[in-house]
């Protein structure tokens, strides 16, 4: 059943041989790549050998019931084993996004309900942030635009691992899910005749490139200066210290203005720039790949309303899985963990039948 699996025990075991070569270290790029593939197949080995080792504990324990009617319960509790090994090993054989363990750049934007989006973006902003805090991961306000009443008109965040992390537990693995149209139903602070409003927020996430994922001509790039706006201290609207960077081939465009100097906002547009053309990057070769995107459940499609968060019921809907839940009050406040779980296994389900 899992014949091709030998193939990546081989793998495994001539990356094992290369790592423990000390002149291997000296190219610390390459070191990390062996050892980022070396971690990826760790746990699909050591799932194999138990799975191999459980069938001819199972084939022993036959032979010896034939004889000790005792055996059978062990031949029972064996097979029980074997099937779960089985299921495991073929959840871990599906197909990994090879963005999975790389941390994002996430941007929340208010949308329609004018200065109630513009909180509900505030919400949002919190529960990822929450989250991340739980989680344990690092979070770092790359660029904001707050709005009069509060919240904000749009903001942009990194978030980022603490060192290593398991399969499938990198900040993209999880955070990828959270891309789309995020609707909120509840009575707005200002409306005083208590009727429920409804309005949303957009939640774009792409994985953060590295300088290697992405090659920038300097000759492709426009960069304008201009003042910043919005609250601050003596040097906001004084120096051109904000940054807009145009990528001239693409059209893509990234700006900042939330630090002080302007080499600061430069800095921070070419990483939101950076990230953005790695994402448009992957989209054109989802596009070009038929297969891949019909073994994708429906759950990073950003033109949908993706999830509803209502108010009055305390309740929140995933509209893509049909995940509901009545503890709205504890995903917002970073308890985030069941919804994007279901979004998890929807994934994964849609690509082992696919597979």
């Amino acid at each position: 059943m899992f014949e091709a699996v030998e193939e990546l025990v081989a793998e495994h075991a001539d990356l094992e041989k290369k790592l423990a070569d000390p002149s291997v270290h000296a190219d610390q790029a390459n070191a990390r790549k062996l050892n980022k593939r070396y971690a990826e197949l760790t746990p699909i080995v050591a799932t194999y050998r138990s799975w191999k080792q459980t069938g001819d504990d199972i084939e022993t324990a036959r032979e010896l019931a034939a004889d000790d009617p005792d055996f059978a319960a062990e031949v029972k509790e064996l097979e029980q084993q074997r099937e779960e090994l089985t299921e495991k090993l073929r959840l871990l054989l599906v197909p990994r996004d090879p963005s999975d363990d790389k941390d994002v750049i996430l941007e929340i934007k208010a949308g329609a309900g004018g200065d109630e989006s513009a909180l509900f973006a505030g919400d949002l902003l919190r529960m990822y942030l929450r989250y991340a805090e739980r989680v344990g991961w690092k979070t770092e306000i790359i660029d904001a635009t707050e709005s009069e009443l509060g919240g904000y008109k749009d903001v942009q965040v990194a978030v980022k691992t603490r060192g290593q992390t398991e399969p499938g537990q990198g900040v993209w693995a999880r955070l990828k899910y959270e891309g789309g149209v995020h609707r909120v139903q509840r009575v707005p602070a200002t409306e005083s005749q208590g009727r429920i409003h409804t309005s949303a927020a957009g939640v774009l996430v792409t994985p953060e490139a590295e300088e290697v994922d992405v090659e920038i001509n300097p000759n492709d790039l426009r960069i304008d200066v201009y003042r910043s706006s919005g609250p601050g201290g003596q040097s906001v609207n004084t120096t051109d210290s904000a940054v807009r960077i145009t990528h001239l081939p693409t059209g893509v465009v990234a700006s900042c203005q939330n630090e002080k100097s302007q080499l600061q906002n430069k800095e921070q547009a070419l990483r939101i720039l950076r990230s953005r053309l790695l994402a448009a990057a992957q989209e054109e070769a989802e596009r070009e790949a038929a297969d891949a995107r019909r073994s994708q459940v429906r759950t990073v499609d950003r033109s949908e309303k993706i999830r509803t968060y209502n108010f009055p019921e305390n309740r929140i809907s995933d509209h893509r899985v049909g995940f509901k839940a009545y503890n709205l009050d504890q995903v917002l406040d970073g308890d985030l963990d069941a919804v994007i779980q279901a979004c998890v296994d929807a994934d994964s389900a849609a690509k082992l039948a696919a597979a």
